[in-house]
């Protein structure tokens, strides 16, 4: 396997236990992957700039452009789409939603994970990814994806 080390961001919903646990896993995983640069995982939780009071204008402008810039610098965005599976929906949040289509506009690879196996996709969603990883057993494969090569991987998702 090439030994090009990629860039993440990690686009993903981080307000509940729940979502924090799934970053969690999804991040051991690209840090097993030996064509993922291990520190170069950018996690937005992680820069939230706590500086400024939380929803002040100020923390919303620096947040935003952040996350903007890192989505640009990075080599790939890995999407997690679960938003509030542990209450039974499947909608994805509109943050991380907003975070793909910056990148697949700027023809940055978005590979898509989603816990939830019997969750519908979005059609633009799901024309707007590289590979997708559905389900609790095929994230696991996360760690042996090869991000140089960044080969197609299909979902048989029900498209709404």
């Amino acid at each position: 396997m090439p030994t090009n080390k990629n860039k993440v961001y990690l686009a993903s919903p981080f307000f509940s236990d729940g979502q924090k646990d799934r970053i969690n896993q999804v991040v051991s995983l690209l840090k097993q992957n030996p064509t993922i640069d291990a520190d170069g995982i950018f996690i937005p939780q992680d820069h939230q700039f706590e500086s400024e009071p939380f929803g002040s204008f100020k923390w919303q402008d620096a947040v935003f452009a952040s996350d903007m810039r890192q989505v640009h610098k990075a080599d790939v965005v890995v999407a997690i789409l679960d938003y509030q599976l542990e209450d039974g929906l499947t909608e994805p949040d509109s943050g991380t939603v907003f975070e793909i289509g910056s990148a697949h506009e700027a023809n940055i690879p978005v590979i898509m994970v989603q816990f939830g196996e019997n969750s519908q996709l979005n059609l633009m969603l799901s024309r707007s990814y590289t590979a997708f990883f559905n389900g609790k057993d095929d994230i696991q494969h996360i760690k042996d994806y090869n991000f140089n090569d960044l080969e197609q991987r299909y979902t048989e998702k029900k498209v709404l």
